[in-house]
């Protein structure tokens, strides 16, 4: 049996261009004499809908659409749409998410998701019911276990600590299934795929089986989706693998592994359910009467497209695939972002170069009197370098302005980050002035070290309408610059990288004036947020208690910026966002 797994980069909410997509890719499957097709996880809604899937038209229509492709799709092999069905039984949540098998014309069997995740960015619980138990179909002889996503991140073997009380796949090879497949929408973030390969491989391995793992490519919100879709023979051994960033279609010959011999019936799980679409009372026996086309001679072990080799390759791949499909997916072709001469905005242009075209990105210098000539010249070196135009706003005049304007009211206070702060907002309202005429987006340029302590100002450099590295260390931000340098040349002026990072808001200022040395706080940083360490814990390791505690006391302090900032593209497995939920108003100090 050959199967193909299509690795689509879909949009949210577009039914009719998602099932286009979807459409195509099974077309140019059957070109390569596909028997099976395998979208991902809710394809045709686009992952994660959300708030959207609450609105009974959009699943309705949804339906519709469904069973308009399966009217195109009937002389097509069949094919595993995900989408959301409503729950039938009246009891729990409204909906199920679901995989609709679709051959010959209609809506053959539908199999619907049993473990439904609730933790970092997820909460499916909000919307759907869990089902009982796993389904399975049989197609040419082979029985073919359906899960989605979160259904193959329980093994018991696998994990210290599990989620669930049931496990799918075993329930499934309990069955006596042929094979598993598995629909995807997992989210991005570094080291991840390497983590999910050995899952898998060794999932496979365990119970004997061949695996088929379907996974969305693309960015939608502040989510990115890396694509990587891949199969394990049963020996727990890769024997596919899809581009990375990338839309693929990888057909994967699975005959060889499952011994199978023909029959024909679709398990659809153990509740019984009634609706006005198919009546369904457990098991029910159908004939897809699937033809068996004749394979063609090709290798089994399909590797195809892009892999990154680095984190820092992985962190750039990301952050351009994300960027463009933000700004692709809500209409904008153009986007602009302010050019201080520092190392965050370096890169933030460089990734905006890369996911938009040059000529689709401006750069703005806003000098204030105290940016030094080597920011400058630096800045503007850097634009030249990737072809992007820039514009020179100096903001002298607005700041003599501004105090002005503050003299009688700052009477008897003495100057401090108020005035600072100025400087920064007088550039927001610039920046946000220019995207407003230009019909470009503003891309914030903050990155996650800052973010995390509040060392940004609000309406000033944290406006935006997307912050591009605001998931990125501050030493990962340098370690990716290096990187890209180190692929394509002295993009980054060699200055930028090595003189000590400052926001030049007043003379002589560094970050460390303020903060602890980047390798020291992105440390401590990584043991508050990703780890959830308290302070007693990350002191035992060996680091100073001042610093701890004065890290832990900013990050608490900066909650209230934190909710205002634009939404920033995840590549961390926790980042500030739909992912870190603490309170403002709050007196437990993390």
């Amino acid at each position: 049996m050959r199967i193909a797994l299509l690795q689509n980069n879909f949009t949210v909410g577009d039914l009719d261009g998602n099932a286009r997509k979807i459409s195509d890719a099974v077309h140019r499957a059957a070109e390569h004499a596909a028997d099976l097709c395998v979208c991902s996880e809710l394809s045709l809604l686009g992952y994660p809908p959300r708030d959207l899937i609450l609105n009974k038209g959009f699943i309705d229509s949804s339906w519709h659409v469904l069973r308009s492709l399966g009217r195109e799709l009937a002389d097509a092999p069949p094919v595993l749409v995900g989408l959301a069905e409503v729950n039938a039984t009246c009891q729990g949540r409204p909906l199920w998410n679901s995989a609709a098998l679709l051959h010959q014309g209609d809506v053959r069997g539908v199999f619907h998701k049993t473990l439904l995740p609730t933790y970092d960015v997820f909460d499916e619980d909000r919307y759907f019911e869990p089902f009982d138990a796993p389904g399975w179909f049989e197609l040419l002889g082979h029985r073919i276990g359906v899960t989605i996503c979160e259904d193959i991140w329980n093994d018991k073997d696998f994990w210290t600590s599990r989620r669930y009380r049931a496990d799918p796949v075993d329930l499934l090879a309990q069955q006596d299934v042929h094979c598993i497949v598995n629909l995807s929408a997992s989210p991005f973030h570094l080291e991840k795929h390497a983590f999910r390969r050995r899952m898998l491989s060794e999932m496979a391995l365990k119970h004997r089986l061949p695996l088929i793992y379907v996974n969305q490519v693309g960015g939608n919100d502040d989510l990115i989706f890396d694509g990587r879709s891949c199969a394990f023979d049963p020996d727990g051994g890769q024997i596919a693998a899809a581009a990375a960033f990338a839309e693929d279609l990888v057909v994967v010959d699975i005959g060889s592994w499952t011994g199978a011999k023909p029959s024909v019936e679709i398990n659809q799980g153990t509740r019984s359910v009634q609706d006005n679409r198919m009546e369904r009372h457990g098991p029910r026996n159908v004939e897809p009467e699937c033809p068996s086309l004749a394979p063609l001679p090709v290798q089994t072990a399909r590797f195809h497209g892009y892999h990154p080799e680095s984190r820092e390759e992985e962190t750039w791949s990301a952050l351009v695939l994300g960027v463009r499909d933000y700004l692709g997916k809500i209409g904008f072709s153009q986007a602009l972002l302010g050019l201080s001469g520092g190392i965050d905005s370096a890169l933030t242009a460089a990734i905006a170069a890369e996911a938009l075209g040059a000529k689709n990105v401006l750069a703005v210098l806003l000098p204030s009197p105290y940016t030094s000539q080597a920011s400058i010249d630096d800045a503007l070196e850097l634009a030249a370098n990737l072809g992007i135009a820039h514009r020179i706003l100096p903001i002298d005049s607005l700041m003599q302005g501004f105090a002005q304007s503050l003299a009688p009211a700052f009477n008897g206070y003495a100057s401090d980050v108020t005035e600072e702060n100025i400087q920064a907002r007088i550039r927001g309202n610039l920046l946000m002035a220019l995207s407003n005429k230009y019909r470009s987006m503003l891309l914030a340029t903050g990155n996650k070290s800052e973010l995390a302590v509040g060392y940004c100002t609000m309406y000033g450099d944290m406006a935006g309408g997307l912050a591009v590295i605001a998931d990125v260390p501050k030493t990962l931000v340098y370690a990716t610059s290096r990187w890209l340098n180190a692929c394509r040349g002295p993009v980054i002026p060699e200055r930028i990288l090595t003189r000590p990072p400052t926001a030049e808001l007043r003379p002589n200022q560094t970050d460390q004036d303020s903060l602890p040395e980047y390798d020291i706080l992105d440390a401590i940083l990584e043991r508050v947020v990703q780890l959830h360490r308290s302070s007693e814990e990350i002191i035992k390791e060996g680091f100073s208690p001042e610093a701890v505690h004065r890290v832990v006391e900013l990050i608490k302090n900066a909650e209230f910026k934190r909710r205002q900032a634009a939404p920033g593209l995840k590549i961390t497995d926790v980042a500030f966002g739909s992912g870190w939920r603490m309170p403002i108003a709050a007196r437990w100090p993390i």
